[in-house]
């Protein structure tokens, strides 16, 4: 799938059952280079609806949907891009690649993402 804004392709090494990658077309190294700003915001919640939409078409019957990225320095391609999985993971402990470290980084649910770059000032009506 692609359009002006995203591609999206099953991953080369699935870490579960289902598992897609939503990759931005413009070149964003990391998460850490977002900013609260719409167009950020807009990105991230257009890549976050691909990849839903992707599993719930693809994989309907699974009981768990994850949606997030990896931070530095534990990404490891400088290119943003939106994990998205359905349970379950295959091998389980693949699972481990997919938790937050607080602090020190690690894997950051879309959602959470959200909400840190959301601009400060809505223009919505």
């Amino acid at each position: 799938m692609q359009d002006e804004k995203v591609v999206a392709f099953q991953d080369i090494k699935p870490a579960a059952y289902r598992h897609y990658l939503v990759i931005s077309v413009d070149h964003i190294p990391t998460v850490r280079d977002l900013q609260r700003r719409a167009e950020d915001y807009s990105l991230v919640r257009h890549m976050l609806n691909v990849g839903q939409e992707l599993l719930q078409q693809d994989a309907p019957q699974s009981n768990q949907y994850r949606f997030g990225f990896h931070q530095p320095p534990l990404n490891s391609v400088n290119h943003l891009h939106l994990h998205c999985l359905a349970s379950p993971f295959i091998p389980r402990w693949k699972h481990v690649k997919y938790l937050s470290l607080g602090p020190l980084g690690g894997f950051i649910e879309a959602e959470k993402l959200l909400e840190k770059i959301k601009p400060l000032s809505s223009t919505s009506s």
